[in-house]
């Protein structure tokens, strides 16, 4: 059986919905299919098209997006319809066959400079991740073949990959004007490539999977459930367009102490110390009045 699970996302146009997995169903490939002989690369949508209202099936990354006609509301279907497609993949299902032909995607990458001075942002015009993972030298990168290879690049120090991007920390022995241009290029070559950026089984094996994430959650008290959420809505979406992340360690009632590990563009950045002191430790105080003093930051 493989770990997988299934989350319902909706979408702008409420004819369409997004079952999203918690890791990736194709190869950084698209896919889009009208009707059942259409469909005859991906044996998932074919069984998708047996459900009377589907209209049409595109799958990409890690989600499946869903048309609907009009003869039901989503509201009444979508519950069965992600419980059947997480079924059909812990079973092993295929979703594409292997000589499936995917609809080309030109793919982009731009460079973006971060309050880091040694880290730079390099963002993609697609998904290249199902959940952050930070990787710190070549050993601790064996999850990631895409990472591997940016260290093999003597400049390289850290990797950093979140959602459609991957921040890269460099030693001081290279410019960013010098080797920018060529990281760029290397990471776009290697996504268009279709080569793995991260292997199948890393979320299982570094417990980053939905299933494994909510367990632990869950088994947290409830002022570090709410620290939690916290950072997530308030302080993450900030660090994260400067290529980095603040990841929860632990909460110590009696010196009333919250550590976070700083990632990507926020390990060992000059002004990270000051944001945490002035941001994070300033709302947590003002939100958990009496239960929160202090906020130490360990760089990831």
């Amino acid at each position: 059986m493989n770990a997988i699970s299934i989350s319902i996302k909706e979408t702008n146009n409420p004819t369409i919905i997004k079952f999203e997995a918690d890791s990736f169903l194709t190869n950084h490939e698209s896919f889009e299919f009208n009707n059942i002989d259409e469909a005859k690369s991906s044996p998932l949508a074919q069984e998708l098209f047996y459900l009377p209202f589907v209209k049409k099936v595109y799958i990409s990354g890690n989600f499946i997006a869903v048309e609907r006609y009009n003869i039901m509301e989503w509201k009444d279907v979508q519950n069965d319809v992600a419980e059947q497609i997480e079924a059909y993949l812990k079973a092993g299902g295929i979703v594409i066959n292997s000589n499936a032909k995917s609809k080309k995607v030109p793919v982009t990458v731009y460079a973006e400079s971060t309050p880091n001075p040694s880290a730079m942002k390099f963002v993609a015009n697609k998904k290249l991740v199902a959940s952050s993972f930070e990787f710190t030298s070549i050993d601790d990168a064996k999850y990631s073949p895409l990472a591997t290879q940016l260290f093999h690049l003597p400049f390289v120090k850290g990797v950093f990959m979140d959602e459609n991007y991957i921040s890269i920390t460099k030693y001081e022995v290279a410019e960013w004007n010098d080797i920018t241009m060529e990281l760029r290029e290397f990471i776009r070559n290697y996504i268009e490539n279709g080569k793995d950026i991260i292997l199948a089984e890393a979320p299982e094996v570094l417990k980053k999977t939905t299933e494994k994430l909510d367990e632990h959650f869950e088994a947290l008290d409830d002022t570090s459930k709410e620290i939690i959420n916290i950072l997530e809505e308030y302080i993450k979406p900030a660090v994260a367009s400067d290529g980095g992340n603040i990841q929860f360690q632990s909460y110590n009632p009696s010196n009333k102490t919250v550590k976070v590990i700083l990632q990507g563009a926020c390990s060992g950045c000059p002004s990270s110390t000051f944001t945490l002191k002035n941001g994070i430790e300033n709302m947590l105080k003002e939100m958990l009045k009496g239960r929160v003093e202090i906020v130490e930051a360990i760089n990831g």
